[in-house]
């Protein structure tokens, strides 16, 4: 006797019924050519602009007065710089993640984010090397640690983990602009072809550069953009393992580990898909895209979450597990420190924020709300951020010797730092939305193509 196997449940649509070629053009080509919801743009700029004020006061006064300013001192040396910087790094893998990772592996809910998460990697590579610079002391001489051909024969110390970062975070952001440009060309070509103004046509038509949409062109493109992405893939491990390895060649208890390369790389991912999710909610509501960013995008990326705060709940286990079992004296008084001692409070927040709320998603209806999703991703960065500043801080301020015990407190300027740093990206991405599509018209055509032939 036959039986007949059940097939499976067909799949959510990526796109809303309805949407074609040219409506894909319409809706998101509108945006930067139109300028939608124009008072709200104003204001979010306005006020993300402030911020960047703050941030030009702030380190125009760390140049008059030195790091002094900031509350870094013996035994914290690393402080609000280097904590803001792994949190700013961070948070630009899941740009690369989302663009090279997914195209590799043939995910096409991709297609609706990959654009806006480009932009928001190149963004927050901007703020976070911003600190290191500045951290340095004496910024104006950044251009010792390249390995240019000096007068008096100087090379830079390659066994300094501030030279990997920059020789890291140079090459990242590099690949990732140019990743980034490539995808924008058709696009550009596109918003060249139906721009309403003369200027507007030529500025667009310089940076398409003579895109005419022909096979050969199509045919070029794509095995760039592949190979962009085979180069991309590796950096997303490579760069935050570099920095976790600032962390690891350490011989303080808490940073000597070698889990923190693996660890590092696993709460990037995290942080950054926290990220955009904080971004893509807003923007999908403001500029009404839910055709395009559906609930069924919502739903994967809270997957992804979810995941990734998994492993960085291993990472966080590992550690303490490694401790004890080290039989480390110096090593137990540190979980014990952090578990109990004056940071204890950033501690179990961070705990909360980044293993607790996650739980929240295991729920479906609850990954397809947007309030509640918008939420969770506010507390992982919160907690992400905490995360970065316990490994940093309470790794410092108490250790092998007691004499040398001290507390580290930001200061306001440690404060307005990382808030310019806030208005920054948010003015960079501002400008992003006003000018260039946030969504790939070139993707999102196809796909509307393929649905209608289907």
């Amino acid at each position: 006797m036959s039986t007949v196997e059940p097939s499976a449940p067909p799949r959510e649509p990526l796109l809303a019924e309805g949407e074609t070629p040219e409506t894909v053009n319409r809706t998101l080509g509108q945006i930067p050519l139109e300028h939608p919801n124009a008072r709200f743009w104003w204001l979010g700029f306005a006020a993300a602009f402030l911020f960047v004020l703050s941030l030009v006061a702030s380190i125009g006064w760390l140049f008059l007065r030195g790091v002094g300013i900031w509350g870094v001192n013996i035994p914290v040396a690393w402080g609000f710089a280097i904590t803001n910087f792994v949190w700013w790094i961070g948070i630009g893998h899941a740009g690369t993640f989302i663009s090279a990772i997914l195209l590799l592996l043939h995910q096409h809910w991709r297609t609706s984010i990959n654009r806006f998460t480009e932009a928001m990697t190149l963004f927050a590579v901007a703020c976070a090397g911003l600190f290191p610079l500045l951290h340095l002391g004496r910024p104006q001489y950044f251009y010792w640690l390249l390995p240019y051909p000096d007068t008096m024969g100087l090379w830079p110390q390659f066994r300094s983990p501030l030279v990997w970062d920059v020789f890291a975070v140079s090459t990242y952001a590099t690949v990732s602009l140019v990743f980034w440009y490539v995808g924008l060309i058709p696009d550009l070509a596109t918003l060249r072809d139906r721009a309403p103004t003369l200027a507007k046509r030529r500025i667009y038509g310089l940076l398409s550069l003579g895109w005419r949409g022909d096979m050969r062109h199509w045919r070029h493109y794509e095995k760039l953009y592949v190979l962009l992405a085979g180069l991309a893939t590796p950096l997303v491990v490579s760069v935050h393992s570099i920095v976790g390895l600032d962390f690891a060649v350490a011989q303080l208890p808490g940073w000597h580990s070698t889990i923190f390369p693996p660890y590092f790389v696993a709460g990037a991912i995290f942080s950054g898909f926290a990220m955009v999710l904080t971004l893509t909610i807003p923007l999908r509501a403001v500029y009404g895209l839910k055709s395009y960013i559906t609930d069924r995008h919502l739903e994967l990326m809270g997957k992804v979450l979810m995941a990734t705060g998994w492993m960085v709940a291993y990472g966080y286990f590992s550690e303490f597990f490694m401790s004890w079992y080290s039989n480390d004296t110096f090593e137990r008084y540190l979980s014990v420190n952090r578990l109990a001692g004056p940071y204890a409070p950033a501690f179990w927040t961070l705990v909360f924020c980044n293993i607790l709320v996650p739980q929240l998603l295991w729920v479906k209806s609850w990954r397809r709300n947007p309030a509640l999703l918008w939420s969770v991703s506010i507390l992982v960065n919160i907690g992400m951020w905490l995360e970065r500043y316990v490994i940093v801080v309470t790794s410092l301020h108490r250790d092998f010797l007691p004499s040398s015990w001290g507390m580290f407190h930001g200061t306001f300027w440690d404060w307005s730092t990382l808030l310019g740093t806030f208005g920054l990206f948010g003015s960079l991405l501002f400008l992003f939305i006003r000018y260039l599509p946030a969504i790939s018209l070139a993707e999102m055509r196809r796909m509307a193509a393929k649905k209608e032939g289907a």
